[in-house]
């Protein structure tokens, strides 16, 4: 862990929830993997750390004794087991691809011994190719698993979730063509920061930190979360936290085109090339408006934002024109570059998704727009 202690003739409470993992300590030698001399119990915790963090710490309890010693291990074990939300087998998805071919390392090296400290069992993919994770998705026996963890970036997060909402509905019998009302995953989905923007941990936690990520898991931390589903008139192409029209989607098209490259230089490219080649497209919004956010109007803003919530009993409201981005988020989608989010109004599960229209305006004025986004007061 990042810290222990020893308790020695000094009172510390310790309470079961924080708590994931019991060991017998023992002293061994080297090359030994059995045996070994009985020094007492080790208690593996979850602590809560500054900026949203969270770390794990080692308390250990001396006691020479065992029968004390098999005694309190076989307690705290029942009590352990008795956290019904803890997973205890997982499915894990690891793209090799993310960000700097650093996701198989993370795993590895963070986030399978924190599973393996917590006897939870793992069924590793290494995917090999895009829609790799999708593929075994629809095949695999869910059911053995209590969750599925995706380690990697947006992208990858974005597949694995669109992959098990359309295994629910095939479970459950729908038209995959047509989903009115789709049913919920089957499991619950782990995210794992791995990528570069790591948008959807950002929103989950707070923070782009992988062991803060894993223990999240570990401990059973569950969190609802809206989807979208995007169709056209006769299918469904996709399930999914957000969308983007105009120069957004341009500018993650042309960043994926040049993987080749370093990721910020990547990123940085794909900005100026589409901001120097910034142009509008004309198209028709039509909307069903939750209500209008009068308490983060700008003046003279070109770009207006939108709380909808498709349950809504209102008429149907239609804008046309020609827009320079268009955007569609059922998250706050918050990112270093983004504190308060891409969709700061709307929320991880209250049943709205933003949408934030663009008009054409000049490059100047579309530059304070998205300068808006890095700052916390004037967004």
């Amino acid at each position: 862990g990042d810290s222990s202690m020893v308790l020695q003739a000094q009172e510390e409470i310790v309470e079961m929830k924080d708590v994931f993992s019991v060991k017998l300590k023992r002293r061994r030698f080297a090359g030994q993997k059995k045996g070994g001399t009985l020094l007492g119990i080790t208690i593996f915790k979850c602590l809560n750390k500054e900026e949203n963090k969270l770390t794990d710490c080692a308390i250990h309890l001396n006691n020479l004794s065992e029968d004390h010693c098999q005694s309190w291990f076989r307690h705290l074990k029942e009590i352990l087991n008795g956290f019904q939300n803890r997973p205890k087998s997982l499915k894990v998805f690891v793209n090799p691809s993310s960000h700097r071919r650093e996701a198989a390392h993370v795993y590895f090296e963070q986030v399978a011994p924190l599973f393996k400290l917590a006897d939870i069992k793992t069924d590793v993919t290494v995917t090999e190719y895009e829609g790799h994770a999708l593929s075994v998705l629809k095949e695999c026996e869910l059911q053995a698993f209590d969750g599925v963890v995706c380690v990697g970036g947006d992208g990858s997060v974005s597949e694995v979730a669109h992959g098990l909402l359309l295994r629910a509905q095939i479970d459950a019998g729908k038209d995959i063509d047509y989903v009115s009302k789709p049913v919920r995953a089957p499991v619950p989905l782990g995210v794992i920061p791995a990528g570069t923007t790591n948008i959807l941990a950002h929103t989950l936690y707070g923070v782009k930190h992988v062991v803060t990520a894993t223990l999240h898991i570990v401990m059973g931390h569950i969190q609802a979360v809206d989807v979208c589903t995007f169709s056209t008139p006769s299918k469904l192409l996709r399930f999914g936290f957000s969308a983007m029209f105009g120069f957004g989607a341009r500018t993650l098209a042309l960043a994926e085109k040049h993987r080749w490259m370093p990721s910020s230089q990547r990123k940085d490219f794909a900005f100026i090339k589409t901001l120097a080649d910034l142009k509008p497209e004309e198209c028709e919004l039509s909307f069903l408006p939750l209500r209008i956010p009068q308490e983060d109007s700008h003046e003279n803003d070109s770009n207006t934002e939108l709380l909808l919530y498709l349950g809504s009993k209102d008429q149907w409201q239609r804008i046309q024109g020609h827009f320079l981005n268009v955007s569609i988020m059922a998250i706050p989608c918050l990112c270093s570059m983004a504190p308060r989010g891409l969709a700061p109004n709307t929320r991880l599960n209250n049943g709205s998704m933003a949408l934030i229209v663009v008009q054409n305006t000049s490059r100047t004025e579309f530059i304070k727009h998205l300068k808006r986004y890095t700052s916390v007061k004037n967004q």
